[in-house]
């Protein structure tokens, strides 16, 4: 099923499985199906037979140092057999108890620990979340087939994204063998694409509208500190970087300092910034001493930062962050009203509009002591401007939103469903 799932989405799509017979242990909480080692001699075996197609120890080669993980895809023969299939994906559900809470080491592996009230809660709040999002249709009126095609900043490379059926589990997710370190939450496809798609994402056959924290780390250090920043923090001097266009400028400044945050050290801040551009582009050129300018006029504008800059704090702004989703999540999944989150911003239908800024402005003051500025996007929008009441109004009221027959098909197999339980 997995295999499957994984050829819907793209058939040059691999999955990762453990080859080690150490690996498979039937009493973990993140074995919800008690697999065992016993399942190492199958994918031989099936991989013999010509139905998979395996990597081992890599991505994309065998021996590559970068991934240890075997990496298998269906086979063209399987892949035949897939096409035939007389179910689709939407019937692929779940295993029954996966673990939603999920606690990591320093290594990024998922590691066991013992249940207390607190994770306890969390789980119990999780579920709760996820039965509302399988009982809700999330998906794009204008796509007739449930994929979209994205390409990657980073790369010339496009990801197919499916839409729709078979919600992906959420899942909160704690780093470095600490439940202070991340805690954010993951797993919806929503999170996958930009935001000029997600404007286009319709709940339950409504319009949506998204909502966000304004520089979500940068005002969240200045509330814990007991003080307001005014603004966007990324709105430069026209004095910097005049070679550029002030949104560039804007959208540099942005990816560099949220990259110092959670970097180390100042050397490898600047490469993972230039790295996060695409071969050729401008952005991959500037050197240390340049970079050193953009974040000292950043600095001018949010002083209070620099301590805060190649110190890996990050990963612990994140765990606050993760809170403040927890609390919206909360509130709305009590109320039964979906909503799709993406780290610091949050999808609603457009007739809940005014209660999710109300959450927003609760949630964060309950959290850092202040409450956090928000904004509202749209689509065609520029980031750092502020939508108007009228704005908003407009991009409810008057969007033409043309319902493709694919999706109408989805609906009505999404609604003969939950008819019959």
């Amino acid at each position: 099923m997995d295999l499957y799932v994984a050829w819907l989405e793209d058939p040059e799509l691999s999955i990762g499985v453990s080859m080690s017979v150490n690996a498979w242990k039937t009493n973990s909480r993140y074995n919800a199906l008690h697999l065992s080692k016993k399942l190492v001699p199958i994918i031989n075996a099936v991989k013999d037979a010509g139905l998979i197609v395996m990597a081992k120890g890599s991505y994309t080669a065998p021996g590559s140092k970068g991934n240890r993980t075997t990496r298998i895809r269906a086979s063209k023969t399987l892949q035949g057999w897939f096409a035939n299939a007389k179910f689709g994906r939407e019937a692929i559900g779940q295993a029954e108890g996966q673990e939603v809470i999920i606690l990591k080491d320093g290594n990024n592996k998922q590691i066991e620990y013992e249940d207390t009230s607190e994770t306890n809660k969390m789980r119990e709040e999780l579920e709760a979340y996820n039965s509302l999002l399988r009982a809700s249709f999330v998906d794009i009126p204008s796509q007739d087939d449930p994929v979209i095609s994205i390409r990657d900043e980073e790369s010339p490379e496009h990801r197919v994204i499916r839409l729709g059926g078979g919600t992906p589990l959420t899942r909160r997710i704690f780093s470095r063998n600490s439940w202070e370190m991340n805690g954010r939450f993951y797993g919806g496809w929503w999170q996958r694409i930009n935001e000029d798609w997600r404007a286009n994402i319709f709940i339950n056959d409504a319009p949506t509208v998204e909502v966000d924290f304004q520089g979500l780390h940068i005002k969240m250090i200045y509330a814990l500190k007991g003080e307001d920043l005014v603004g966007d923090p990324y709105d430069l001097s026209s004095n910097v970087f005049q070679w550029i266009s002030s949104q560039q400028r804007r959208s540099w400044a942005k990816r560099l300092v949220l990259t110092a945050l959670n970097a180390k050290d100042k050397s490898s801040a600047y490469r993972a910034f230039r790295d996060g551009f695409p071969a050729g582009d401008f952005a991959r050129t500037q050197m240390d001493e340049e970079l050193d300018w953009l974040l000292d006029s950043f600095l001018q504008r949010a002083p209070k930062l620099e301590d805060y800059l190649f110190s890996d704090k990050g990963i612990e702004l994140m765990r606050l962050d993760g809170e403040i989703t927890a609390r919206i999540h909360r509130q709305f999944t009590e109320k039964g009203i979906p909503v799709l989150s993406v780290h610091d911003s949050y999808i609603v239908e457009c007739s809940h509009l005014a209660e999710m800024k109300e959450a927003m402005v609760r949630a964060s003051e309950a959290v850092v002591g202040m409450p956090l500025s928000i904004s509202v996007k749209l689509a065609d929008m520029p980031e750092s401007v502020e939508a108007t009441d009228e704005a908003i109004q407009e991009h409810i009221l008057g969007r033409e939103v043309v319902r493709s027959q694919g999706y109408l098909d989805r609906l009505a197999r999404f609604e003969t469903r939950k008819a019959c339980g």
